[in-house]
């Protein structure tokens, strides 16, 4: 129901009409001071009242900007009740922490990345599950996860360390929605997935480690394959990951580890050599690494670089087995 009924006479406040937008009340403060976004009239010369005509002005303002519109084009285009202003690229420009929420993009990113930081550090849920969700359906999964939700996670984690706990809410709530669009993104496994071929592929991070969202892509991403795959997710105890690896004979293993203090090459080979099946038939696992926490220290087991070379490899894997 709008909210325009009985009080139409006077509008909204500037507190009801940002939780209405999703918005904080200072941002709608700075649109009115820097673009001229505003009330039409103030109900006593000092008081905001925000009327339906302008209302739909910053709704408009608000979907072009979590679209990576720039803010200042975004309020003119939003002022003449325009579409998004022509011509802008929609692969790699030049970012300015300015249009990003304060967020320090840097280099040349997707023109998504603007719009999905600043909708993260608005904590407007509802553009950034939608922005997330239009990456991977026009990009892809694996071209969605490096290009678009690896730099604003990479940016929003740096503003983060440098700020103290000012953006910690920012990047729970940009996490969780990655983590619920990459499992929308994966692709229910089919009864008996493992019956009549080789095993799955078990995906695991190394104890003490927490940073579940590169598996959680790469999950969706052999999904996609048809590879079926086993996802144990943060900190798997090493007892219970060999044990996992006794009862489900997989193809392969990956272990993630995002810090050196948790990258264990002891434990890597421990589960390269768990052995599985009847006797004279046994088997190992292959192992592959993945994370930062592993450069230089993964003498013979294969690392790979990204999303895609992972998939790469383990759809290799999967169909030697």
């Amino acid at each position: 129901m709008s909210e325009f009924t009985a009080s139409d006479d006077t509008g909204l406040t500037t507190g009801a009409l940002a939780r209405r937008l999703g918005v904080a009340p200072t941002t709608l403060r700075s649109w009115d001071r820097r673009y001229g976004i505003g009330p039409a009239v103030r109900g006593d010369g000092r008081h905001r009242r925000w009327r339906p005509d302008d209302v739909a002005v910053l709704e408009a303002m608000c979907r072009l900007t979590s679209a990576g519109v720039p803010p200042a084009e975004a309020a003119r285009a939003a002022k003449e009740g325009a579409g998004p202003p022509p011509g802008k690229p929609a692969g790699g420009v030049r970012e300015h922490s300015r249009e990003t929420g304060g967020l320090p993009l840097g280099g040349d990113v997707r023109q998504e990345c603007r719009g999905l930081a600043r909708a993260a550090v608005r904590l407007d849920a509802p553009a950034v599950a939608e922005q997330l969700t239009q990456a991977v359906d026009r990009h892809g999964l694996a071209a969605a996860w490096q290009e678009v939700m690896v730099p604003t996670l990479h940016a929003v984690g740096r503003k983060w360390a440098s700020s103290g706990d000012r953006y910690v809410e920012v990047e729970h709530l940009l996490s969780w929605h990655v983590s619920t669009a990459l499992r929308r993104a994966t692709r229910p496994a089919a009864p008996g997935d493992v019956t009549g071929g080789p095993g799955p592929v078990l995906l695991a991070c190394v104890p003490g480690e927490q940073h579940t969202l590169p598996l959680e892509a790469l999950n969706a991403g052999l999904s996609r394959l048809d590879v079926p795959t086993r996802m144990f997710g943060a900190a798997v105890p090493a007892e219970a990951l060999s044990a996992a690896v006794q009862r489900l004979g997989p193809v392969a293993v990956v272990l993630w580890a995002q810090a050196r203090s948790t990258a264990s090459l002891a434990l890597a080979r421990h589960v390269a050599a768990t052995r599985w099946g009847v006797r004279g038939a046994r088997r190992t696992p292959s192992v592959v690494l993945g994370g930062p926490g592993w450069a230089g220290r993964a003498p013979g087991l294969p690392r790979p670089t990204g999303l895609g070379d992972a998939l790469e490899t383990l759809a290799a894997v999967y169909d030697a087995g």
